[in-house]
């Protein structure tokens, strides 16, 4: 699920109250799955270049030397909203050990879906999207829109034998010690996803339908990213290689 509760309008219990409803919807053979990515943990990201954005070589290194390593069980998520956050920090909630792109879950599959989770695979076929495709697993969009599904990313893995890759570093305790590390991975780039989602739902696989004041779309993620694969595919020949 991505989610906006704003969106939603005015919920008594917030985040808690959507999140319950969630669950009670999908019973107790359910399992409820959110993006808990920390990408500011990354000197590579947008969030990172934004915080860093006006300040001194110095202040940079003395800002980088401060940086937490991430911790799966305390790290916040970055700009994925107060349902994740919600999500996240519930007491049976598993979550994957990815320092930029992890998953938190809860639920009786939480731990296959977030276990195994590479570095060196942000979010592809050693990441839990795989095992969500695997596992035949619907997709929720609550307020927000396919820009922010992240279905899509596993279908940059998947639509060329040779994806554009580039390098990414976060910072990380491996038992040793904060650390910065540094791993190659595909080139992610969700700037096409609103078309690809456009075009995707024009197929008639979505379901669309109002929660309070939001939009909401239900699809199945298998479907979502077969699509979009084909759609890459097509549209994307100049980038593979």
């Amino acid at each position: 699920m991505h989610s906006s509760l704003s969106s939603l309008g005015h919920i008594d219990g917030g985040a808690g109250a959507v999140v319950s409803a969630l669950r009670g919807a999908l019973g107790p053979d359910g399992t409820l799955v959110v993006p808990t990515g920390t990408s500011a943990n990354s000197d590579t990201s947008p969030l990172h270049r934004a915080a860093i954005a006006g300040m001194s070589a110095e202040q940079v290194a003395a800002y980088r030397a401060r940086m937490p390593a991430y911790d799966p069980a305390t790290t916040p998520t970055d700009a994925m909203g107060r349902i994740p956050e919600h999500v996240r920090t519930l007491a049976k909630a598993q979550r994957s050990a990815h320092p930029q792109t992890s998953f938190a879950a809860v639920g009786p599959l939480a731990a296959k879906i977030v276990d195994g989770h590479a570095r060196d695979c942000l979010l592809g076929e050693r990441s839990p999207l795989a095992k969500l495709y695997d596992v035949g697993a619907t997709v929720l969009l609550l307020g927000v829109g396919y820009d922010k599904c992240t279905a899509f990313h596993l279908a940059e893995y998947r639509y060329t034998k040779r994806p554009p890759r580039r390098t990414y570093r976060a910072v990380v305790d491996d038992g040793a010690g904060r650390t910065w590390c540094a791993f190659e991975d595909v080139a992610l780039d969700d700037s096409d996803f609103a078309v690809v989602g456009a075009s995707f739902e024009r197929t008639g696989a979505v379901r669309v339908g109002r929660v309070g004041r939001a939009r909401a779309r239900l699809f199945s993620l298998p479907d979502a990213v077969d699509h979009a694969a084909r759609w890459f595919a097509a549209h994307r020949p100049a980038r593979s290689g």
